[in-house]
Formats: structure tokens, C-alpha cells, sequence
């Protein structure tokens, strides 16, 4: 066999098998910055504006069965994850028309409605669960805006995000549902600081 012929058909077998496991490849959520913006802190009480809709649970139009709230009772766990049970995706999203926000150092705690408490560490890069259901989470800065990314094995990705307004008076959050390039799902609130 001509050696030149020998080493062409290496590099295309070769080439073949990382196309072939590039375009399999999972995607991967970047990792966001441990450190705290100088003087950004959203430390306080939020009340969700009135002319925002509220809070509430907004419609998920578009969204299949992917999506999995924190629900606030065990009743309604329990019946949730029957309904829910089966499904391909798994993310988690908190609503609430109150927020007490606790910011170190190192993480943010949120409260909803004197609730649920979700706890972000700044530059965390893990796995995250509820029971069973398991999601890879990013969570950290972009420039002065807090950032959480939660993805479940099939790549469905819930964006959040908090940004302070109006003097550190206004705290804005964005929440987005997507798969790919797709967007299934958006919803922004506005809280102003009590």
C-alpha cells in the first residue's frame, strides 16, 4: 500500500470521528465570575411591581412537560411529580411576588414569599438536584448582572437573571426557557426595594 495513501485515509478516518463526536457532544454551560462587582449588592426586600402582572405562575405556552416549578407544599409536590414523571427535561424556577435577598461575599440566598430559599454561590459550576431530578447549574457575575444557568440532560437551559435599576431601587429579573437556538418560554419582573 503507497504510504502517502496510507496516512490521507488516517487523517480522514480521523476527521470522520470528530465530526462525528463533535456533533454529538453535549452542551456545555460556561462558568460565570466568582467576583462581586464593586459596590453592587441586592441585599433587601423586593416586592414584584403591581403593573407587572404579578408573579404568580405566568403561562408556559410552548413549553411541553420539561419544566418542573418548586411547588410549595408536599400535596402539591406529590402531584406534580406524577404529572411531571416521564418527562425528558428537568430544570427548576422559583416565582414569587416577595423577595428577601441575602448577599456574602460568596453567594446569594433568595427567599420567595417567605418560602422557598434558593442558594447561589458565585462561580459555582455543579450539579444540582430535587430528589432525583438532577441539572448541571452555572451561577455568577456578568459585568453587574447576576446570572444563573441550569441545563438538564437534553440541553433544555433556564436562564435567570437580577440586575439593579434606578439607583439600586429597582432589581429586574429575566427568566428564559431554551433549547438551542429555540426560545420556548420568556418572562421578565420587575421588584421595586421596600
Amino acid at each position: 500500500m503507497n504510504p502517502a495513501f496510507s496516512r490521507f485515509s488516517t487523517i480522514i478516518t480521523v476527521s470522520g470521528f470528530l465530526v462525528l463526536f463533535g456533533c454529538g457532544a453535549e452542551p456545555v454551560l460556561e462558568s460565570k465570575s466568582a467576583a462581586v462587582p464593586v459596590g453592587i449588592d441586592m441585599t433587601g426586600y423586593w416586592l414584584v411591581r403591581a403593573d407587572n402582572g404579578g408573579a404568580g405562575v405566568p403561562e408556559f405556552s410552548g413549553v411541553e412537560e420539561p419544566l418542573i416549578l418548586r411547588p410549595k407544599s408536599q400535596q402539591e409536590q406529590r402531584s406534580r411529580q406524577r404529572r411531571s414523571s416521564g418527562g425528558a427535561a428537568q430544570v427548576f424556577l422559583e416565582f414569587g411576588d416577595s423577595l428577601k435577598i441575602s448577599q456574602t461575599n460568596y453567594g446569594l440566598f433568595i427567599s420567595y414569599d417567605r418560602s422557598i430559599v434558593e442558594e447561589y454561590t458565585f462561580g459555582e459550576n455543579r450539579v444540582v438536584s430535587i430528589g432525583p431530578i438532577e441539572a448541571r447549574r452555572v451561577s455568577g457575575w456578568e459585568a453587574d448582572t447576576f446570572v444563573v444557568e441550569t441545563m438538564d440532560r437534553s440541553g433544555r437551559t433556564l436562564f435567570e437573571s437580577w440586575h439593579l435599576l434606578e439607583d439600586a431601587t429597582v432589581l429586574v429579573r429575566e427568566v428564559r426557557i431554551s433549547e438551542g437556538k429555540k426560545e420556548s418560554f420568556s418572562h421578565t419582573q420587575v421588584f421595586d426595594r421596600q
